[in-house]
């Protein structure tokens, strides 16, 4: 499958599972939806069915892996293009310090040779894109220059997409979640980096509010990632399709969002799902409703209800 990366959700840890992408999918049919990161060991080593589970409606979906090891790196790709995935992307960006240990995420930026090694491994043996989503520098490592020397060297090695934030990261004295925010944003890196690579698809991501933001940004890039306020309003979403991809504008309210939902919920708990694992990503669906407070008390409590079905209609009536 062809992915048009106008708009694209990004990789969140312990948000984007394949609950919360098939929430996201009733609100757009078209952007690009990615994976949490996967470790490769985990991958490998570990229950590959629980990690590597997707409906087939999530399409197009990109699979995000963490790892630095060519040879397992290519392995967990060649397990992932057989289980459906469009797009084998490679985590660059991750500053947490669990991550650093295991030798991967925005500490490989520093190694472009190695990351390139992955790339071509990987690309030799299978027939999907590979794509790396990196930051625009790491600790010192933070002029045109750097960026300009890890893009040519993964470049060469065949990769054609890169998503980047456009922050640096901190490998030490910051958290994730400050690695997030606390870096400056430097939007005029990635434009220029787009400058220097017109033949590649430069994807930005990093600090947009809303999805009026990426319409901006568009013009100086191939297409905008956003992933926090997303997850918080995803409401918004419902807009990606007619505003990036020129589709018809999607009619839908919240509660008709919420009743797709109804089947799925209920498939998902008789095949032996908690409950509370789904609807714990409808709260930003939810935020803004009069009786917002009420409705969450529901979902936390379906769990032990007799008739889960009949209280998430009850639930559904009470959203506009």
């Amino acid at each position: 499958m062809q992915l048009n990366r106008r708009f694209c959700v990004a990789p969140m840890m312990d948000r984007t599972d394949r609950h919360e992408r098939f929430f996201l999918r009733t609100l757009s049919k078209k952007a690009p939806l990615y994976t949490e990161m996967i470790n490769v060991n985990a991958l490998l080593y570990g229950k590959k069915e629980k990690l590597l589970l997707f409906n087939k409606c999530e399409h197009p979906l990109a699979i995000q892996l963490g790892g630095s090891d060519p040879y397992k790196m290519t392995d967990a790709a060649i397990i992932s293009e057989d289980y459906g995935y469009d797009e084998i992307n490679l985590n660059v960006g991750c500053p947490s310090s669990r991550v650093q240990k295991a030798e991967f995420g925005a500490v490989l930026m520093k190694n472009p040779k190695l990351v390139a090694k992955c790339v071509k491994n990987i690309l030799n043996s299978i027939n999907l894109p590979v794509t790396v989503k990196c930051r625009i520098g790491v600790d010192f490592m933070d002029e045109d220059k750097d960026l300009t020397k890890f893009i040519s060297e993964v470049k060469d090695a065949g990769c054609k997409v890169f998503l980047v934030h456009a922050r640096k990261a901190w490998l030490k004295g910051l958290s994730p979640k400050e690695n997030r925010n606390l870096p400056a944003l430097n939007y005029e890196r990635v434009y220029r980096l787009k400058e220097e690579f017109p033949n590649e698809e430069i994807i930005l991501n990093g600090g947009l509010e809303t999805i009026e933001d990426g319409l901006e940004h568009i013009k100086y890039v191939d297409g905008v990632m956003m992933g926090r306020k997303v997850y918080e309003n995803p409401y918004q979403l419902i807009q990606v399709d007619n505003l990036f991809y020129g589709l018809p504008k999607m009619i839908k309210s919240r509660k008709e969002v919420f009743l797709e939902l109804i089947p799925y919920i209920i498939q998902q708990k008789n095949s032996g799902e908690k409950i509370q694992l789904i609807t714990r990503h409808f709260m930003g669906l939810i935020k803004g409703s009069q009786f917002a407070k009420k409705i969450r008390t529901h979902l936390a409590n379906l769990n032990f209800s007799d008739k889960p079905e009949e209280a998430l209609y009850q639930i559904a009536n009470q959203l506009n």
